[in-house]
């Protein structure tokens, strides 16, 4: 495994603000603390070239535990290993191996184009100027950055600094990339050629990506396994498509007919009913799907029809609202 983490427990003190005049001439004298656990007995394993979301409402735990997996802060109680390094003891050596790329923190110079941003990386991670140059070469043509790679980064457009900002985290050619919503701000084409790029970045080298993102065209399009932490814990474990089939275990049938709908079955919703089409909805924990086709041809005359899953969007919504760990459940994948 590339990342090893068990029991991980991190907590925080926040100052108490007092009520009152005497409350806070009180807390003058004497401060009062309450703890904020972040991140509450976390455990999971990610093998080498996985491509793993890792998401949650905010305030979670997702940054908190992020941090901690890269060395910035320290845990309470637990142990993790990354490449096989303790990461607050090794901090130095573990960041020569893996990239990070934040969506709202830019690790590029803002009035210096972004080729002169990538040799002072180069630099930083004791590269030579031939290593450099034979990799800014590499990470051009796979990022089609050379239209630009010469205009201050202050006059490209989002999409284009996204771009240059993960071939960047990419210059010392890391083991693990982080990204932390990457597609943030980005219009539709814009996020779907990021989306492309990292996925062909992931089959061509192997390289593992653990990714936080709201966005959950992100989630779907790019990862195969996904963990959601809700209140600094861990609710779900599991793949992708089993999140999407079982979690959430309903199918929307758009049927199309020669007259208005006529069906009344238990487990089926309609949710919009037309003179000539209709939109349903099966809760397949309830009704079987072939019960439902077969009730939809022997009392309609079906022109058309089609079933899709859940969205994702929906998947994800419903994991939010569950708010504790028992309200979801858990599945090991």
């Amino acid at each position: 495994m590339i990342l090893e983490i068990e029991g991980l427990n991190k907590s925080f003190r926040s100052p108490v603000k007092a009520a009152g005049l005497s409350g806070q001439v009180r807390s003058l004298v004497k401060r009062e603390y309450r703890e904020i656990r972040a991140v509450r007995d976390v455990s999971f394993s990610v093998p080498r070239g996985e491509m793993l979301a890792f998401i949650g409402p905010n305030g979670a735990g997702k940054s908190t535990t992020i941090k901690l997996i890269t060395g910035i802060l320290y845990p309470d109680s637990g142990s993790i290993s990354v490449l096989g390094m303790d990461p607050h003891r090794q901090r130095k050596a573990l960041s020569l191996r893996i990239g990070t790329v934040f969506g709202q923190k830019s690790q590029l110079w803002y009035h210096l184009p972004a080729r002169d941003s990538f040799d002072l990386l180069g630099s930083i991670y004791n590269l030579s100027a031939a290593e450099t140059a034979r990799r800014v070469a590499e990470l051009t043509q796979v990022f089609e950055l050379k239209d630009f790679l010469d205009q201050p980064v202050r006059k490209l457009s989002l999409g284009q600094r996204i771009r240059c900002e993960i071939a960047a985290s990419l210059i010392h050619s890391p083991e693990i990339l982080f990204l932390d919503e990457p597609s943030i701000g980005l219009d539709v084409v814009v996020k779907a050629r990021i989306r492309d790029l990292i996925k062909r970045l992931n089959e061509e080298s192997g390289i593992t990506v653990f990714l936080t993102s709201h966005d959950a065209g992100d989630i779907e399009k790019l990862c195969r396994r996904v963990i959601v932490i809700n209140e600094g814990t861990a609710v779900w474990d599991g793949s992708v498509k089993e999140m999407k089939y079982s979690l959430l275990n309903r199918r929307i049938i758009d049927v199309k007919l020669e007259e208005e709908l006529n069906l009344d079955l238990e487990g089926v919703t309609v949710l919009k009913s037309r003179p000539y089409s209709a939109k349903l909805e099966a809760d397949l924990n309830r009704v079987d799907m072939r019960e439902v086709m077969e009730a939809l041809i022997r009392h309609n005359t079906i022109q058309d029809i089609n079933v899709s899953t859940i969205p994702m969007e929906e998947v994800i919504a419903h994991i939010y609202e569950n708010r504790t760990a028992g309200g979801v459940g858990t599945w090991e994948a």
